[in-house]
């Protein structure tokens, strides 16, 4: 008998956002309108550094190129390059002045460091005004 495998992860593209989920169950998952910023970096094997100070596994063994959308609130979904389709890439699209020849230039030329290729045009909501006494 043969076990299907399961994968280590997937991907999920909607109109409404992005959703990943994990071997271990874990879910990461963002809607395209609270994307703010898109990154792109490598992964050297398990393990990915995301700049900031955090390593943390990610994929599979294998090098992969990763596509990380992030929200103001610090929400992220990380795509692994190889889950990538048609869709996500139309979506993309979608990002006001998202430029996918960017992108691209940004894929082929991944190392371990991440790179803004797209940033939010329309700034962050104010803070509210709060009344000290």
């Amino acid at each position: 008998m043969h076990a299907n495998a399961v994968p280590e992860s997937y991907v999920y593209v909607t109109e409404e956002g992005v959703t990943r989920h994990y071997a271990d169950g874990s879910v990461e998952a963002l809607a395209w309108e609270d994307v703010a910023e898109v990154r792109v970096g490598g992964l050297a094997g398990p393990r990915a550094d995301f700049g900031d100070g955090r390593e943390e596994r990610r994929g599979d063994d294998e090098d992969d190129v990763l596509i990380v959308l992030l929200s103001r609130d610090g929400e992220e979904c990380v795509v692994p390059r190889s889950a990538t389709d048609a869709s996500f890439l139309a979506r993309l699209r979608y990002l006001p002045d998202f430029d996918l020849a960017r992108l691209s230039s940004a894929v082929e030329a991944a190392a371990g460091d991440y790179v803004v290729v797209w940033r939010s045009p329309v700034p962050p909501s104010p803070l509210p005004d709060f009344d000290y006494d």
